[in-house]
């Protein structure tokens, strides 16, 4: 079986249809890691396409600050206005929708699956000591994490931490790394719609553990297209300005 791995799309619909397009085929099961909204322009239209893939989807944290579940008191002025707009422009189906989504760790064929972290799924994994207790804690060899939106990860072997570097080549492309028995994973698939590794393609992951691989996916996207919409949406201008960077 192999695993379509999604997360972090933020109601960016041109940014997930470019990379489902790219990897037409290749897949067989879509997880999504949750923030299905936020930031970007389509919260419906992302919303839709991802319950239109019967995606196995958990919720993340603009999705409980977009959906109303939360009332985003913690989030940035900039994260909080796009918050509120999503909840008044989200059709009552779309709200209910987000509102439902499970909390993670969800397990599934082999691999576990998060939003933050493992303990708490609003928490921020950037370095290997975040990562450690995540590691030393895992239910299963391999785990998947998004909310930071920097494609790569961790893997524990032994005592020592290693950082997942990745080169994935320009334009359509991914880079493979082996999953190695007596290992444990945790990695980021990217973000599709808003990355900060300062790559702007869309960031996406594909697993296949059977295989014991995880192809990591970059995919470019007409970018200018979304800015456009989000300016004619009244978001705000940093956001709109920073797709274009991956930052």
């Amino acid at each position: 079986m192999r695993y379509l791995i999604l997360s972090d799309i933020h109601a960016n619909v041109t940014s997930l249809e470019a990379a489902l397009a790219a990897v037409e085929g290749k897949w067989d099961r879509v997880i999504c890691l949750g923030d299905v909204v936020g930031y970007g322009p389509d919260p419906n239209e992302v919303v839709d396409k991802i319950r239109a893939l019967d995606a196995i989807t958990i919720r993340g944290n603009h999705d409980k600050a977009g959906s109303g579940l939360e009332d985003a008191a913690d989030f940035n002025p900039v994260a909080r206005a796009v918050a509120l707009w999503t909840r008044e422009k989200l059709t009552p189906d779309n709200l209910d929708y987000l509102q439902k989504l499970p909390t993670g760790p969800l397990e599934l064929d082999g691999m576990s699956f998060v939003h933050g972290a493992l303990r708490d799924e609003d928490e921020y994994v950037f370095t290997q000591a975040q990562a450690l207790e995540g590691l030393l804690e895992a239910p299963l060899p391999v785990t998947f994490f998004g909310h930071t939106h920097l494609q790569g990860g961790f893997i524990l072997d032994e005592t020592n931490v290693e950082v997942v570097r990745l080169k994935v080549p320009p334009g359509v492309g991914s880079a493979k790394i082996d999953i190695v028995d007596g290992k444990t994973y945790l990695l980021n698939p990217g973000s599709v719609g808003q990355p900060r590794d300062g790559d702007p393609r869309a960031g996406f992951a594909i697993a296949e553990l059977s295989n014991h691989s995880v192809e990591f996916w970059r995919v470019p996207y007409e970018v200018s297209a979304v800015q456009e919409r989000m300016t004619r949406a009244g978001l705000p201008e940093p956001l709109i300005a920073r797709i274009a960077f991956g930052r």
